[in-house]
């Protein structure tokens, strides 16, 4: 469960980072209330998540999530950059991601 709700948590962490684009430097009032919100409910999922999982853990791979599921947003959203070597680097955080995973003991 505490990895479901992790995983919800850099949803909702991909989401905000996408509403503040839209928010316009928080000029915007309902892309600033999503992104807002939506920031809110990923530190609360985090942290429900970092009852069972270590800090460490968790942080990252919320982190990764984010990071990732941003960049690949910002490519098909905002036509950003996807060059190989941009990918490849995406590629290397998941495997972070799976890889903590795999050693992170299910609590």
């Amino acid at each position: 469960m505490a990895w479901i709700l992790l995983f919800i948590a850099g949803l909702l962490e991909v989401a905000w980072a996408i509403g503040m684009k839209y928010t316009e430097g928080f000029t915007k009032l309902w892309p600033s209330v999503w992104t807002i919100t939506t920031m809110t409910l990923s530190a609360v999922f985090l942290g429900l998540a970092l009852r069972y999982l270590p800090v460490g853990t968790g942080y990252a791979v919320w982190v990764g999530i984010g990071a990732v599921g941003t960049a690949i947003l910002g490519i098909y959203l905002f036509g950003e950059s996807r060059e190989p070597a941009r990918l490849f680097c995406l590629g290397l955080i998941v495997a972070g991601v799976i890889g903590l995973k795999i050693v992170t003991p299910d609590p």
